[in-house]
């Protein structure tokens, strides 16, 4: 009969110091793991199985979405949705890339890397995908055609190759992580802004019309609180922090960084869904049909671009003073 070895188990002293995570002390996996090491490994509990399923079943669950609403609102077919559809690519990427990237990331000191350089592009990409919605459809009234509307896409996708590139850069120094979370917090300051402006669809223009104004605002809201929520657990590191050894399986910061990005993402596409439907009307008359160049055009180059930046670094590896 067919047996299955499960891999080995490892406390924090037994793998090198590139593997290490602040408080947390054993469940480590071999840090020359095989590719069905890691694939088995998540259905074993070591300090990352909660990592990988917090993001692996949502990614399925927006796919879900995305091919539910493909058929409902003709997604490919309307230009006025087509930011929508990047945006809903984008939420499947990021989520599936992470739970790649924490599934893999055992196999060698220089696949960790690899594999957190894409996790990092994911993020900068989603965060790029939330801009071309903001841009389409919750722009509140009185910035509408205004310069900052115009160059709010462009802006984004410059900042997505800032984002991808410093969190790249400190890993490849230092070894660390630390700037992971700044497409995180572009996200909350995206929401601030437009909140804080004085509306999203909510905003005071007397004929905008916005049968369901609270819902969308609403969901700005809880996303704005769960984006400030991951930025605060991804720096922290906490609770295991205050008690090294006690949250290495369950419960560790960064398990519930993922499930407050998955819960600040699903509110963010509801508020988009409802200004998208709303303001319709009103936006068709404000604003040209989306086209190719500043949807496709736009979001390919900036997949070119942080896939150059995440494949300088790669090809540099060799000679990064964090692997010494």
């Amino acid at each position: 009969m067919l047996t299955i070895k499960l891999p080995q188990i490892f406390r924090v002293h037994q793998v090198p110091r590139i593997f290490w995570e602040d408080g947390i002390m054993s469940g480590y996996r071999h840090p020359k793991s095989s590719a069905l090491d890691c694939v088995l490994s998540s259905f074993q509990m070591t300090n990352e199985t909660v990592n990988i399923w917090t993001h692996f079943l949502p990614a399925w669950y927006f796919v879900w979405r995305f091919l539910v609403l493909s058929s409902s609102l003709e997604l490919w077919r309307d230009p006025y949705h087509w930011p929508l559809l990047i945006y809903l690519l984008l939420v499947c990427l990021y989520p599936f890339a992470s739970s790649c990237a924490h599934t893999f990331s055992s196999m060698s000191a220089r696949a960790r890397h690899i594999c957190y350089f894409c996790d990092y592009g994911a993020l900068s990409l989603y965060s790029l995908g939330c801009a071309f919605a903001y841009g389409a459809y919750a722009m509140p009234d009185h910035w509408v055609s205004g310069v900052w509307h115009r160059y709010f896409v462009p802006a984004a996708a410059l900042n997505s190759f800032v984002c991808t590139g410093l969190s790249c850069y400190s890993r490849y120094v230092f070894g660390v992580e630390a700037p992971r979370a700044a497409a995180g917090w572009q996200l909350g300051l995206e929401d601030f802004v437009l909140l804080s402006s004085g509306g999203v669809s909510a905003a005071g223009g007397g004929d905008v019309p916005a049968p369901e104004p609270n819902d969308a605002v609403a969901g700005y809201c809880y996303h704005l609180l769960f984006a400030l929520l991951t930025g605060f657990l991804f720096a922290s590191h906490l609770p295991e922090r205050l008690a090294p050894g006690r949250f290495d399986y369950i419960g560790h910061s960064h398990q519930l960084f993922h499930i407050c990005a998955v819960l600040g993402t699903h509110f963010q596409l509801e508020a988009i869904l409802c200004d998208a439907r709303s303001r319709r009307a009103w936006l068709r008359g404000r604003l040209p049909v989306p086209g190719l160049p500043g949807t496709f055009g736009t979001a390919g180059l900036a997949l070119l671009g942080n896939a150059a930046i995440i494949g300088a670094f790669t090809a540099a590896l060799p000679r990064a003073p964090s692997s010494s």
